[in-house]
């Protein structure tokens, strides 16, 4: 019986998402230093330094139930058959069948690509299609413009703003408070974006 839990492999034409393994650290060193993305401010991104207690972080969410982790390859390109980021379903509510895709993060390269649709259609079609999710979440920080405007591209909506919903641990906000922006597609939603990011990826394509 698949659950929200059961590690899998997802394949699309632009990127694959395979289970999380240590054997990814090399590759996902050399991304997180393309374009030095621990230094945002607004999100959660791990150093070099820190690659291995991250990966080592989400397996350990992953045993306790509450996340499945992916490394997300690219399929096309120079850097084809290499981890170029990690994304999960986390926050998992297996009782109301709802789950949260984040903890994402791409190197600087594949940003802005068709990359990042087809890993979210990929992650998408799997909860609603698989997994008879009801609702599939979304969450970013206020300020993170990009991740918004990447999540709202997707067809998600706001469901509306956490206010004062965490402490910032980054050295460069440390302290500071985060309002969170909480997005979601519903099951009921699922037809209209399936065909939204097809159509999305099918530009892509010609």
């Amino acid at each position: 019986m698949t659950t929200i839990t059961t590690p899998l492999t997802l394949q699309g034409p632009h990127a694959r998402l395979e289970p999380l393994t240590p054997q990814h650290h090399d590759d996902l060193v050399d991304a997180v230093r393309d374009g030095e993305l621990w230094r945002l401010w607004y999100t959660a991104i791990p150093t070099p330094e820190g690659m291995a207690a991250e990966i080592e972080r989400r397996l350990g969410l992953h045993a306790k139930g509450s996340m499945l982790p992916f490394a997300v390859i690219a399929t096309q390109g120079p850097l084809a058959g290499r981890a170029v980021g990690m994304t999960t379903y986390m926050n998992i509510d297996a009782a109301n069948r709802r789950v949260e895709i984040g903890s994402t993060w791409y190197r600087q390269a594949v940003q802005r690509t068709p990359l990042n649709t087809q890993a979210k259609r990929l992650l998408l079609a799997h909860a609603f299609e698989t997994l008879d999710c009801i609702a599939v979440e979304f969450r970013t920080h206020w300020f993170n413009q990009a991740s918004r405007r990447g999540i709202e591209r997707l067809g998600a909506k706001l469901d509306g703003v956490l206010r004062n919903h965490q402490i910032n641990p980054h050295p460069d906000a440390a302290g500071t408070l985060r309002d969170t922006c909480a997005y979601c597609i519903t099951a009921t939603e699922w037809p209209a974006v399936h065909a939204h990011l097809d159509y999305q990826l099918g530009k892509s394509r010609s």
